[in-house]
Protein backbone atom coordinates (compact mmCIF):
# COMPACT_ATOMS: atom_id res chain seq x y z
CA UNK A 1 0.00 0.00 0.00
CA UNK A 2 2.76 2.41 1.01
CA UNK A 3 4.84 1.43 -2.01
CA UNK A 4 1.93 2.15 -4.34
CA UNK A 5 1.38 5.56 -2.73
CA UNK A 6 5.06 6.40 -3.01
CA UNK A 7 5.13 5.50 -6.72
CA UNK A 8 2.01 7.61 -7.31
CA UNK A 9 3.65 10.62 -5.56
CA UNK A 10 6.79 10.14 -7.64
CA UNK A 11 4.80 10.07 -10.87
CA UNK A 12 2.84 13.15 -9.84
CA UNK A 13 6.06 15.04 -9.10
CA UNK A 14 7.49 14.12 -12.49
CA UNK A 15 4.30 15.25 -14.23
CA UNK A 16 4.31 18.58 -12.41
CA UNK A 17 7.98 19.08 -13.21
CA UNK A 18 7.36 18.37 -16.89
CA UNK A 19 4.43 20.74 -16.96
CA UNK A 20 6.37 23.48 -15.21
CA UNK A 21 9.72 23.13 -16.94
CA UNK A 22 9.36 21.28 -20.23
CA UNK A 23 5.70 21.35 -21.23
CA UNK A 24 4.52 23.68 -23.98
CA UNK A 25 2.73 26.86 -23.01
CA UNK A 26 -0.69 27.70 -24.37
CA UNK A 27 0.97 30.08 -26.83
CA UNK A 28 3.34 27.39 -28.05
CA UNK A 29 0.68 24.79 -28.80
CA UNK A 30 -0.26 24.29 -32.46
CA UNK A 31 -3.49 26.10 -33.36
CA UNK A 32 -6.42 23.86 -34.24
CA UNK A 33 -6.73 22.96 -37.91
CA UNK A 34 -9.35 25.05 -39.71
CA UNK A 35 -12.56 23.46 -40.88
CA UNK A 36 -13.50 24.34 -44.46
CA UNK A 37 -17.05 23.79 -45.68
CA UNK A 38 -18.09 23.55 -49.30
CA UNK A 39 -19.57 26.75 -50.70
CA UNK A 40 -21.45 25.08 -53.54
CA UNK A 41 -25.14 24.30 -53.20
CA UNK A 42 -25.64 21.56 -55.77
CA UNK A 43 -28.13 18.90 -54.62
CA UNK A 44 -27.11 16.39 -57.31
CA UNK A 45 -24.30 13.84 -57.46
CA UNK A 46 -20.97 15.50 -58.23
CA UNK A 47 -18.83 12.62 -59.46
CA UNK A 48 -18.83 8.93 -60.27
CA UNK A 49 -16.76 7.10 -57.67
CA UNK A 50 -16.93 3.74 -59.49
CA UNK A 51 -18.91 1.94 -62.18
CA UNK A 52 -19.02 -1.82 -62.78
CA UNK A 53 -21.33 -2.46 -65.76
CA UNK A 54 -23.10 -5.78 -66.06
CA UNK A 55 -24.10 -7.78 -69.11
CA UNK A 56 -26.27 -5.77 -71.57
CA UNK A 57 -24.98 -2.45 -70.24
CA UNK A 58 -23.90 0.17 -72.73
CA UNK A 59 -26.76 2.55 -73.42
CA UNK A 60 -25.81 6.09 -72.41
CA UNK A 61 -22.08 5.45 -72.09
CA UNK A 62 -21.36 7.96 -74.85
CA UNK A 63 -22.52 10.63 -72.39
CA UNK A 64 -20.90 9.04 -69.34
CA UNK A 65 -20.19 10.26 -66.67
CA UNK A 66 -22.08 13.55 -66.99
CA UNK A 67 -25.27 11.74 -68.01
CA UNK A 68 -25.82 10.58 -64.40
CA UNK A 69 -24.73 13.86 -62.80
CA UNK A 70 -26.88 16.96 -62.53
CA UNK A 71 -30.69 17.11 -62.53
CA UNK A 72 -33.13 14.46 -63.76
CA UNK A 73 -34.73 14.72 -67.17
CA UNK A 74 -38.00 12.94 -66.62
CA UNK A 75 -40.43 11.95 -69.33
CA UNK A 76 -43.52 11.75 -67.12
CA UNK A 77 -45.84 8.86 -66.46
CA UNK A 78 -46.17 7.77 -70.10
CA UNK A 79 -42.62 7.91 -71.43
CA UNK A 80 -39.22 7.02 -70.00
CA UNK A 81 -36.28 9.39 -70.41
CA UNK A 82 -33.43 8.54 -72.77
CA UNK A 83 -31.00 10.67 -70.75
CA UNK A 84 -29.92 7.62 -68.75
CA UNK A 85 -27.12 5.12 -68.23
CA UNK A 86 -28.02 1.41 -68.37
CA UNK A 87 -26.27 -0.55 -65.63
CA UNK A 88 -26.77 -3.98 -67.17
CA UNK A 89 -27.50 -7.19 -65.30
CA UNK A 90 -26.37 -6.73 -61.69
CA UNK A 91 -24.32 -3.72 -62.75
CA UNK A 92 -23.32 -1.31 -60.01
CA UNK A 93 -22.51 2.39 -59.82
CA UNK A 94 -21.32 4.49 -56.87
CA UNK A 95 -21.92 8.24 -56.90
CA UNK A 96 -20.29 10.78 -54.61
CA UNK A 97 -21.50 14.10 -53.23
CA UNK A 98 -18.64 16.56 -52.70
CA UNK A 99 -20.47 19.70 -51.58
CA UNK A 100 -23.85 18.78 -50.09
CA UNK A 101 -24.17 15.52 -48.15
CA UNK A 102 -27.41 13.69 -47.39
CA UNK A 103 -28.60 14.02 -43.79
CA UNK A 104 -31.46 12.46 -41.90
CA UNK A 105 -34.28 15.02 -41.81
CA UNK A 106 -38.06 14.94 -41.96
CA UNK A 107 -39.35 12.27 -44.33
CA UNK A 108 -37.53 11.43 -47.56
CA UNK A 109 -33.84 12.42 -47.59
CA UNK A 110 -32.74 11.20 -51.03
CA UNK A 111 -34.39 10.72 -54.43
CA UNK A 112 -33.20 8.24 -57.06
CA UNK A 113 -34.48 8.77 -60.61
CA UNK A 114 -34.75 6.02 -63.22
CA UNK A 115 -36.90 6.10 -66.37
CA UNK A 116 -39.83 4.03 -65.16
CA UNK A 117 -43.22 4.71 -66.75
CA UNK A 118 -46.78 3.36 -66.53
CA UNK A 119 -46.47 -0.19 -65.19
CA UNK A 120 -42.92 -0.71 -66.40
CA UNK A 121 -40.26 -0.83 -63.69
CA UNK A 122 -36.60 -1.84 -63.60
CA UNK A 123 -35.49 -2.32 -60.04
CA UNK A 124 -32.27 -1.75 -58.13
CA UNK A 125 -30.93 -1.87 -54.59
CA UNK A 126 -29.80 1.41 -53.01
CA UNK A 127 -27.13 1.70 -50.32
CA UNK A 128 -25.48 4.66 -48.59
CA UNK A 129 -22.11 5.33 -47.00
CA UNK A 130 -20.30 8.19 -45.33
CA UNK A 131 -16.78 7.02 -46.23
CA UNK A 132 -17.27 4.91 -49.36
CA UNK A 133 -16.20 1.77 -47.47
CA UNK A 134 -18.87 0.90 -44.93
CA UNK A 135 -22.29 0.47 -46.53
CA UNK A 136 -25.88 0.23 -45.33
CA UNK A 137 -28.40 -1.04 -47.87
CA UNK A 138 -32.10 -0.23 -47.90
CA UNK A 139 -34.39 -3.27 -47.80
CA UNK A 140 -35.75 -3.94 -51.29
CA UNK A 141 -37.95 -6.72 -52.66
CA UNK A 142 -37.50 -6.77 -56.46
CA UNK A 143 -39.71 -9.84 -56.77
CA UNK A 144 -42.86 -8.33 -55.25
CA UNK A 145 -44.47 -6.51 -58.16
CA UNK A 146 -47.89 -6.81 -56.58
CA UNK A 147 -46.84 -4.46 -53.78
CA UNK A 148 -44.89 -2.16 -56.09
CA UNK A 149 -41.41 -3.55 -55.40
CA UNK A 150 -41.20 -2.11 -51.88
CA UNK A 151 -37.95 -0.36 -50.99
CA UNK A 152 -36.47 -0.53 -54.49
CA UNK A 153 -35.39 2.18 -56.89
CA UNK A 154 -36.60 2.21 -60.49
CA UNK A 155 -40.29 1.99 -59.71
CA UNK A 156 -41.89 5.45 -60.00
CA UNK A 157 -41.98 7.73 -63.06
CA UNK A 158 -39.94 10.93 -63.09
CA UNK A 159 -41.75 14.23 -63.60
CA UNK A 160 -39.02 16.80 -62.96
CA UNK A 161 -36.90 18.06 -65.82
CA UNK A 162 -34.93 21.33 -66.07
CA UNK A 163 -37.45 22.96 -68.41
CA UNK A 164 -40.75 22.33 -66.65
CA UNK A 165 -40.24 24.09 -63.32
CA UNK A 166 -40.97 20.99 -61.21
CA UNK A 167 -38.54 20.89 -58.30
CA UNK A 168 -36.24 17.86 -58.41
CA UNK A 169 -35.81 17.97 -54.62
CA UNK A 170 -39.50 17.97 -53.68
CA UNK A 171 -40.63 14.36 -53.21
CA UNK A 172 -44.29 15.34 -53.52
CA UNK A 173 -43.92 16.42 -57.17
CA UNK A 174 -40.52 15.34 -58.55
CA UNK A 175 -41.26 11.66 -59.03
CA UNK A 176 -38.55 9.08 -58.60
CA UNK A 177 -38.08 6.86 -55.59
CA UNK A 178 -37.53 8.31 -52.13
CA UNK A 179 -35.27 6.97 -49.37
CA UNK A 180 -35.24 7.94 -45.70
CA UNK A 181 -31.96 7.51 -43.81
CA UNK A 182 -33.86 6.86 -40.59
CA UNK A 183 -34.89 3.52 -42.09
CA UNK A 184 -31.28 2.43 -41.65
CA UNK A 185 -30.51 4.42 -38.52
CA UNK A 186 -27.97 6.47 -40.51
CA UNK A 187 -27.37 10.16 -39.75
CA UNK A 188 -25.63 11.22 -42.97
CA UNK A 189 -24.09 9.93 -46.20
CA UNK A 190 -21.76 11.13 -48.96
CA UNK A 191 -21.83 8.10 -51.24
CA UNK A 192 -24.77 6.40 -52.96
CA UNK A 193 -24.50 2.90 -54.39
CA UNK A 194 -27.08 1.65 -56.91
CA UNK A 195 -27.03 -2.03 -57.89
CA UNK A 196 -29.23 -3.60 -60.54
CA UNK A 197 -31.43 -6.29 -59.00
CA UNK A 198 -30.80 -8.92 -61.66
CA UNK A 199 -34.55 -9.36 -62.17
CA UNK A 200 -35.06 -6.90 -65.02
CA UNK A 201 -35.13 -7.24 -68.80
CA UNK A 202 -31.72 -7.72 -70.45
CA UNK A 203 -30.58 -7.68 -74.03
CA UNK A 204 -28.39 -5.72 -76.43
CA UNK A 205 -26.98 -2.58 -74.76
CA UNK A 206 -29.95 -1.20 -72.84
CA UNK A 207 -30.56 -3.83 -70.18
CA UNK A 208 -31.28 -3.41 -66.52
CA UNK A 209 -31.72 -0.37 -64.32
CA UNK A 210 -31.41 2.92 -66.23
CA UNK A 211 -29.99 5.65 -63.99
CA UNK A 212 -31.06 9.23 -64.68
CA UNK A 213 -29.96 11.14 -61.56
CA UNK A 214 -29.94 11.31 -57.77
CA UNK A 215 -30.89 14.33 -55.67
CA UNK A 216 -30.44 15.36 -52.04
CA UNK A 217 -33.69 16.35 -50.34
CA UNK A 218 -32.33 16.89 -46.84
CA UNK A 219 -28.68 17.90 -46.83
CA UNK A 220 -25.92 19.96 -45.25
CA UNK A 221 -22.57 21.30 -46.53
CA UNK A 222 -19.67 18.87 -46.46
CA UNK A 223 -16.89 20.16 -44.22
CA UNK A 224 -13.30 18.92 -44.02
CA UNK A 225 -10.24 19.52 -41.83
CA UNK A 226 -7.54 21.38 -43.74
Amino acid sequence: MHGTLARWRACLSMCLLAAGCGGPSEEEKDPPAPVVCASENNPFADKVFSFSPGDSAGFGQDGYPTIVLGPPRGGGSGMGSLDVLSLGERGEIVLEFTDIGVVDGPGVDLLVFENAFSNYAETAFVAVSEDGKTWREFPCDPSDGTQGYPGCAGVKPVFSTPDNGISPTDPSVAGGDGFDLSTLGVARARFIRIRDSGLNGYGFTSGGFDLDAVAVVNGSPICEWK
